[in-house]
């Protein structure tokens, strides 16, 4: 029997389909080369945006096809589009992928995918690394709390373990990943009859997270040579972490910070838990503090009611911080999101691609040089 994984979505779809993978060669599976040569083939999905969505149901719809062929064949879907529908208590998003989906055989929970089994890794030097799933933050325009649920940090020690096998094997680099990967440990803290002491960053206090002790720990192993991690968040990146990043070379100085947006109404339309000036100060105690620092983000364009205004202060943002790279996406009206509920999505369709364009040309296109 041979399996095939198509992935959509992000670096934690990524590792998820290294788990599945090890899951069926753990029950005698084989990978095919090609979907047409596959008993199972298992769609890891994303819904972060429509587009997304979209590809899904559309490539289901030319799977049907090789079914009529090939009666055998089991399509599987799993990720983001069924995590929402098994958090929907009501039922009606299961009904909704069932009707859209008739061809599909099985809708798999991505929890019930676990660690038990060695992941059959797609990159033989770097290797992808869960340290924790689910988000607390609830972005207006973001549904990743509604598709992994609260976040849930991984045991410290089975992170540690984990690291220190990819090294026996060879592995040199890791990339820690999490939806708010510098939170990490937070939930852990977070326990009963334990003292906890809240700090404040950018205005607000939160539990202290583990991750700066993590990066600290894995520092220490023999063997590996660098450490990389996504997504972090501008809330979670304390003093303490900076100073971790600075004092240890083997840690990335390519450093993923989303911004979304760079006016302070729309961003507390995002419910983003900081100003402009807020961020702008973080990013100049970074460059600061490490040497050949080099900074990425995510930016949101056309969120609802953002004038042109709002985006040129955007556009601001992004030269005083000179970011290496970006990833730019039109706002895409997503289910269950507070947006979705609160706000219109009035920005057209031409404009936010003008945006897009503006941008892209201001941050990526150079960079291609």
């Amino acid at each position: 029997m041979k399996y095939f994984i198509k992935t959509f979505g992000c670096a934690a779809n990524v590792a998820d389909s290294e788990r599945i993978s090890a899951q069926y060669e753990a029950r005698g599976f084989t990978k095919a080369k090609t979907m047409k040569m596959a008993d199972h083939i298992i769609i890891n999905t994303c819904m972060v945006r429509e587009s997304a969505e979209n590809r899904v149901y559309g490539l289901v719809h030319n799977l049907s096809q090789l079914k009529i062929r090939n009666y055998k064949l089991k399509i599987v879907v799993t990720g983001c589009m069924v995590g929402m529908a098994i958090r929907d208590k009501t039922g009606k998003m299961l009904r909704i992928l069932q009707k859209r989906l008739p061809t599909v055989d099985e809708f798999l929970p991505i929890e019930e995918v676990g660690f038990d089994y060695t992941p059959v890794r797609s990159d033989s030097k770097r290797a992808l690394v869960p340290i924790s799933n689910g988000c607390n933050n609830f972005c207006t325009f973001c549904i990743v709390p509604f598709t992994r649920g609260r976040e849930i940090s991984r045991p410290f020690a089975d992170v540690v373990e984990e690291v220190k096998e990819l090294v026996k094997k060879g592995f040199r680099e890791i990339l820690l990943i999490g939806q708010n990967v510098n939170s990490y440990g937070a939930d852990l803290k977070n326990k009963p009859n334990t003292k906890v002491t809240f700090v404040k960053h950018l205005g607000r206090y939160r539990i202290p997270t583990l991750f700066p002790y993590l990066l600290q720990t894995l520092c220490k192993i023999d063997g590996l040579e660098k450490i990389d991690f996504i997504s972090s968040n501008p809330w979670d990146f304390s003093e303490e972490l900076i100073e971790t990043i600075a004092r240890n070379p083997k840690i990335t100085r390519s450093i993923h910070l989303p911004v979304q947006a760079g006016d302070n109404d729309v961003l507390k339309k995002m419910n983003r838990w900081y100003s402009r000036e807020q961020y702008l100060d973080l990013i100049a105690n970074l460059k600061d503090k490490i040497a050949n620092l080099k900074l990425s983000t995510d930016i949101i364009v056309g969120f609802p009611g953002e004038t042109i205004e709002q985006f040129n202060n955007t556009v601001d943002l992004c030269k005083k911080v000179g970011f290496y790279k970006a990833y730019i996406s039109e706002y895409s009206d997503r289910p269950f999101t507070a947006a979705h509920k609160a706000f219109q999505d009035d920005v057209t369709h031409q404009e936010k691609q003008r945006r897009w364009r503006v941008l892209e040309e201001l941050i990526n296109k150079p960079n291609l040089n």
